[in-house]
C-alpha cells in the first residue's frame, strides 16, 4: 500500500473512532508499529491534529472539531473523495454524507469546490425506494433487529426473515447480506427484488461469518464457463461497443464476429434477445435453441 493511501486510511479511521491504538492500526494495514508512528509524524507535519494518550485507555486520536486542512490532499484526490461520497449519497441519506463532506472542508475558498463535476448516480431505478431500504437495513444490522420482507425470483415469490449485516454493491445492483433464519444459511438478496420490507423489533446477536461466506465476489459466479460466438448486424456495432468496449469484435465479410466467455444463461440470452433479428449465434448450439424457442414463443403469442 502507498503511504498516500495508508495515511488516508488511517485518517479515514481516526475520523470514524474516538480512539484507536498504533498496535490496532499496524495490524489493518499489515506493516509496522514503527510505520505507523512515521505516518503519524508525517500526519502532524501536514497539519492534522493527532493526539496520543498513554496508558490504560490511550490511543491515537483526532483533536476534537478538526477539520482536513486543504494542504493534506491534492486537488485531484479530493475532487476523487468528493466524487465518490457524492455518488454514494445518491443512494444513502444525504445529511450524513454532507457531514462527511463539511470535514473535507475548511471555508468556501477551499481547493475543492463541492460542485465537482463528476455525478456517480449508484441508486439505479427508484431511486428514494433504495434509499429507504438501505436505511432500514442499516438501522437493523446496527441495533441488531431481524428484518423480515417479501422476495421475487425465479422460482416466484417467497417470505424470508434474516439476520442483515452488511449492504452491497455490487455489479451495478444493490444486495443485503444476512443469515437466513428459514434456510438457516447465510444469503444475498438483491434490494430490486426485495417488497415489503419491515423490521421485526426481534433482536439477535450478531454471528461469526465464516471465511468462505465473506469473499462476496464468490457469490456472483458460477463454476461453469461458456464461450459465445455470434455474427452482428454492423448496425449493432455501438450496442457491442457500449457494453463490451472497442475492438470487442471483428468485421468480417458476414458481419461483426464477436466472441465472449459467459457464465449466466439467463443472462446472455435477454441480452441477445434484446438485438432481436441483428444476430445469429453459431456457438454453443444451446444459446441458439434458446434463441429460436424463444423467437417461436414470441410468435405464437401473435397467432
Amino acid at each position: 500500500m502507498m503511504k498516500l493511501d495508508r495515511m488516508l486510511g488511517i485518517l479515514t479511521i481516526l475520523l470514524q473512532k474516538d480512539r484507536v491504538t498504533a498496535p490496532e492500526l499496524a495490524k489493518r494495514f499489515e506493516v509496522s508499529r514503527r510505520t505507523i508512528g512515521r505516518d503519524i509524524d508525517a500526519m502532524c507535519m501536514a497539519g492534522i491534529p493527532v493526539v496520543s494518550q498513554q496508558g490504560s485507555g490511550g490511543g491515537l486520536s483526532i483533536a476534537e472539531g478538526f477539520k482536513l486542512d486543504k494542504s493534506v490532499l491534492t486537488a485531484d484526490e479530493l475532487s476523487g473523495i468528493i466524487a465518490a461520497l457524492k455518488g454514494i449519497g445518491s443512494a444513502m441519506d444525504k445529511p450524513s454524507i454532507e457531514r462527511v463532506l463539511d470535514k473535507l472542508h475548511v471555508n468556501s475558498d477551499a481547493v475543492v469546490s463541492i460542485r465537482e463535476p463528476v455525478i456517480i448516480d449508484l441508486s439505479s431505478n427508484g431511486g428514494s425506494s433504495f434509499t429507504k431500504k438501505i436505511e432500514m437495513i442499516k438501522r437493523a444490522a446496527l441495533s441488531g433487529q431481524i428484518a423480515e420482507f417479501d422476495y421475487i425470483y425465479e422460482k416466484g415469490e417467497i417470505h424470508r426473515r434474516i439476520e442483515p449485516y452488511f449492504v452491497i454493491f455490487q455489479r451495478t445492483a444493490w444486495y443485503v447480506f444476512g443469515f437466513c433464519l428459514e434456510r438457516s444459511d447465510f444469503r444475498l438478496f438483491k434490494l430490486q427484488r426485495l417488497w415489503n420490507l419491515r423490521l421485526s423489533g426481534e433482536r439477535f446477536a450478531p454471528r461469526a461469518i465464516p471465511p468462505d461466506k465473506r469473499g462476496f465476489k464468490a457469490w456472483f459466479e458460477e463454476d461453469k464457463e461458456n464461450r459465445l460466438v455470434a455474427l452482428f448486424d454492423p448496425s449493432a456495432k455501438y450496442q457491442l461497443i457500449e457494453t463490451y468496449g472497442l475492438n470487442c469484435y471483428e468485421e468480417t465479410a458476414k458481419g461483426l464476429r464477436f466472441e465472449i466467455e459467459f457464465t449466466k444463461r439467463d443472462y446472455i440470452l435477454g441480452w441477445l434477445l434484446g438485438f432481436g433479428g441483428k444476430v445469429k449465434v453459431l456457438e454453443p448450439e444451446f444459446i441458439a435453441n434458446d434463441l429460436k424457442a424463444a423467437a417461436e414463443h414470441i410468435l405464437s403469442r401473435y397467432d
